[in-house]
């Protein structure tokens, strides 16, 4: 009862900071490691809870960000409409991209998503719609609905901060689902979830294609923020940022790859005045970090920060098959 006083303290202190935030801090990069934060919580669905490791999410991210600026600028949708098309066609491309991947697994998995992530690349670079290498620039923001101006600054960073909530939300109703538990189970025995009669291809194929979507979401609203779709955020370097982010601030934690992303965007707004050696000391804060915050910092001190001992957080356990069955939310295959 007092974990969960304090966690709720802590989520609501959180929650009060991220509203003064713009009053305090200037709002663009507020609202900049916003957006890499959902992005990061995105991957952390795919990689901390279902075990798989995907070197291509900045495909997703980018396509999104291309989609909905195009849309806003030359199709010109409210954003209601364009950022809703850019997640559309971010939740395709996983569909399609993930159906191919999960065949493999480990390393060939990795390879195969970079690969896909590769090519979205080179599309982007040499498709006309796209500016090649200068993007599309001068995104109109719009009116949401109509009634609110995204032109101004503050009203913005609020839409932003609901959107990440949304996302937010989202992402703890799946981790806390039934689903989201035999998500955890294959995580931790595949063989065994299967032997119990989950179809795990299909569960890490909605996994999947929901991390692609909130990833599609993240860079619908970078690209609404920035009113600039680039070239590098379908760029292979963003696939690898994220991987940072998520690793840095604490894998398979919930809070964690919003550490990290606000970490690494701090570092890489404060720092860009020294070049070249922004990556170089990324590499330097990435390697401290894992030697000595091994599960990621907030892995590492939320359990004290919530009155409670990090050895006695006890690990997931792959659920019980009955336990899905008696709720009629899982049916195994031979169920069906």
């Amino acid at each position: 009862m007092q974990q969960t006083v304090v966690t709720r303290v802590w989520a609501a202190g959180l929650l009060a900071l991220a509203i003064l935030a713009p009053f305090f801090l200037y709002p663009v990069f507020v609202m900049n490691a916003l957006c890499m934060a959902l992005f990061a919580c995105a991957f952390n669905l795919l990689l901390g809870y279902v075990g798989l490791l995907s070197f291509g999410h900045a495909a997703y991210l980018g396509t999104a960000a291309y989609v909905t600026a195009h849309a806003a600028k030359v199709w010109g949708l409210p954003p209601e409409a364009a950022i809703p098309a850019g997640v559309a066609v971010a939740a395709g491309l996983g569909l399609v991209f993930g159906w191919l991947a999960i065949r493999r697994q480990g390393i060939y998995f990795a390879m195969i998503t970079l690969a896909f992530a590769q090519m979205v690349y080179f599309i982007a670079l040499q498709a006309p719609f796209t500016g090649g290498e200068n993007g599309i620039q001068g995104v109109p923001r719009g009116r949401l609905f109509g009634l609110l101006d995204l032109g101004d600054g503050l009203t913005m960073y609020y839409f932003v901060l609901a959107m990440f909530l949304v996302g937010f939300a989202i992402i703890m109703r799946t981790i806390n689902s039934p689903f989201g538990q035999v998500l955890k189970a294959i995580r931790e025995n595949e063989p065994r979830a299967v032997s119990l009669g989950y179809r795990a291809d299909r569960y890490k194929l909605l996994a999947f294609v929901l991390s692609a979507a909130l990833s599609g979401l993240a860079g619908s609203l970078k690209a609404l923020v920035f009113q600039f779709a680039a070239i590098s955020d379908v760029y292979w370097t963003a696939s690898g940022e994220v991987v940072l982010m998520t690793l840095v601030g604490g894998l398979g934690t919930v809070l964690g790859p919003v550490v990290g992303a606000f970490i690494l965007v701090t570092m890489q707004t404060y720092l860009s005045q020294t070049g070249s050696w922004v990556t170089i000391i990324e590499g330097i804060i990435f390697v401290v970090c894992v030697l000595t915050f091994r599960r990621g910092i907030v892995g590492v001190l939320a359990p004290y920060l919530t009155g409670r001992r990090a050895s006695a957080e006890p690990l997931p356990e792959p659920p019980p098959a009955v336990e899905g069955h008696a709720q009629g939310l899982i049916e195994p295959a031979e169920l069906r």
